[in-house]
Order: C-alpha cells, then sequence, then structure tokens
C-alpha cells in the first residue's frame, strides 16, 4: 500500500481501456466475424506504474479518466495492485482513454479506434495544481507521448526532481530531442537512440559514441535496448553491455515498460547501476515469457529468483 511518509516514485501519463478482437478464421469486413474479445489495461506510463508497485516500489501514478465503468474499473485495479491513483483527474462525462482493434488469424491489425478526447483535460494548470508532488518526488517517469506537456512539467520542475524518459517511438523521439539535458535517465532502443543523437549505430564504437552524446548532453546515466543483443549501459563511472543467454519469447509488448520499472526499482533501492540494470532486464525476461503485457505473477520474489537463474552475459568497458 502506498505510503504518504516513505520516499515515492511518481509516474505521469495516459492510462487506456484496451478491446481486441481476434478473429477466428479468415477477417470478413462488413460482417460479423466469430472470434474472441480480451479487455485489459494498457498505456505505457500505466503499465511502467503497476510493475513498479507489483514489486513493491513506493509508487504514486498521476492520470486522466472518465467517470465511466472503464474509468471505475481502471482505478480499482490500481487500488488492488496497491498503486495510487488519488491525484489522477477524472472528467465527468467523458470516456475513459480507449484502443480498440480487430486482429486477423494471423494476428494482424485489421481496423483500430483511438478514442482518446479526455487526455484534452490534462492541462498546465491541472500540472501546476500537483507541483509538490512532482517536487517530492525522488524520480518522475514520463513518456514522450505529448511533447509540449512533457516539456512544460520537465522545465518547471527541473533541478527539484529527477526524470526517467522513454521516448515511445522514433516518432516521438524526433518532437524531444530538445528536451535531453532536463532528464537524469533515457532509455531508448536502438532506432531512437540513433534519431535523438543524429548518426547510425552499428556496432560497440557507435553505442560508446551515442552514450558519450548523452553523458554530454547532461545527462546522468543512458540505456540503449538493443532487443535480443541486450542493454548498452553508461553512468560515468562504468560503461559496458549486459544480456541473457538465450529466453523464452511469446509476447515482447510491454518489455520496454517493465524495464523501465526495473530502472525506477533499483534506483529507489539504491542499486548501482549494474545491479539496476540486471533487474530491469529480468523484468522484461518475465513480461515476455508471457502473452500478456504486464506478467500476472510479476513481484519481487519472482524477480530475484529469475536474476538468479539467468545466465548472464557481461561486457564491461569502463
Amino acid at each position: 500500500m502506498f505510503c504518504e511518509k516513505e520516499p515515492y516514485i511518481l509516474v505521469f501519463g495516459v492510462s487506456i481501456y484496451d478491446i481486441i478482437g481476434f478473429t477466428n478464421q479468415s477477417f470478413k469486413p462488413n460482417d460479423s466475424n466469430p472470434g474472441k474479445v480480451r479487455i485489459s489495461f494498457g498505456g505505457v506510463c500505466r503499465n511502467i506504474a503497476e510493475n513498479l508497485a507489483r514489486v513493491g516500489v513506493n509508487t504514486k501514478f498521476i492520470s486522466v479518466v472518465g467517470d465511466d465503468e472503464k474509468g471505475r474499473s481502471l482505478l480499482e485495479h490500481a487500488n488492488k495492485m496497491q498503486l495510487d491513483m488519488k491525484d489522477s483527474l477524472i472528467v465527468k462525462g467523458e470516456s475513459t482513454p480507449t484502443y480498440m482493434a480487430i486482429l486477423n488469424e494471423e494476428g494482424e491489425l485489421e481496423a483500430g479506434i483511438v478514442d482518446m478526447k479526455v487526455t484534452e483535460y490534462i492541462t498546465k494548470e491541472f500540472i501546476d495544481s500537483k507541483a509538490e508532488l512532482f517536487e517530492q518526488a525522488e524520480y518522475v517517469v514520463l513518456d514522450a507521448d505529448n511533447p509540449p506537456l512533457l516539456e512544460y512539467v520537465l522545465k518547471k520542475f527541473y533541478g527539484k526532481t529527477k526524470f526517467i524518459m522513454d521516448p515511445v517511438s522514433s516518432t516521438k523521439a524526433k518532437s524531444v530531442k530538445h528536451l535531453i539535458p532536463y532528464l537524469h535517465t533515457i532509455k531508448p532502443n536502438r532506432i531512437e537512440a540513433e534519431i535523438l543523437c543524429g548518426f547510425p549505430i552499428k556496432d560497440m564504437k557507435d553505442l560508446r559514441k551515442a552514450g558519450k552524446y548523452f553523458l554530454d548532453q547532461g545527462l546522468q546515466k543512458v540505456f540503449i535496448s538493443l532487443d535480443m543483443q541486450g542493454v548498452y549501459y553508461n553512468d560515468r563511472e562504468s560503461e559496458g553491455l549486459l544480456k541473457t543467454d538465450k529466453v523464452s519469447v511469446v509476447n515482447v509488448t510491454g518489455a520496454g515498460d517493465s524495464c523501465v520499472a526495473g530502472l525506477g526499482f533499483g534506483y529507489m533501492k539504491g542499486l548501482d547501476t549494474q545491479d539496476t540494470l540486471k533487474i530491469a532486464i529480468a523484468m522484461s525476461v518475465i513480461t515476455i515469457a508471457h502473452e500478456d503485457t504486464i506478467h500476472p505473477d510479476m513481484s519481487y520474489d519472482l524477480v530475484t529468483s529469475s536474476i538468479k537463474s539467468i545466465t548472464w552475459i557481461e561486457e564491461n568497458i569502463l
């Protein structure tokens, strides 16, 4: 349960109610297709926040929902996960952010609808009303989904807390390149890092050049995800590449979210960079071994046991 008197990490971003339909056979447009429908909770920052809460980190999540059944179910789920969302904005008469998709028998998208209108209610004035929560947080986790609001938050609270950012996508990365100096930590994938740095990353020499670029911009720590090739890290005092031996892969969706949560866990526990990264990678390994975006058994005990069972391959440079 969230403890007001203990240090906490704040996650700020969107919650999404996902409705996904899977057809059993070839998709037929303009017709009813037999299949199955799954409902789940998503959103990059919401996923990060839930993963943090599941491994026992004192976590506050500020988001926006409508005053509908979807919003109530999101808030009820957060409460069960001991994730504090009480400072989120609940908008009367509006629909909770929703994503509805139809996937064919191959798992490919046939059609999708996104309803995000309620996110327009997250304004600078709302952020100002939560200033104390931002300033008192040990770390604030954000994504690049809304570049103008991201810029406002970073500039308003710079020097009062420490920011961890996931660029989310290559498209969003282009819009936030100028905000790198305000961050403490960034965790891009290879493509996002190339866009942020402005040059291709093909080998270790390029990775080291990218790491230096980020640190020269003022960041304290950089983690570049290389998918199955591991994660490159640099924190000024240590630099290297950490990866695992073969792991089970069922669904890679959510791996990046759990990885960021692992970084937050390590920071809040005061772990060094290598141990923090092992937590982050272990959480990703657990996530991709299950069909859900968040592993239903994610917990501190599962993460620690996974760290012991994983075969680690380390390449230390510094």
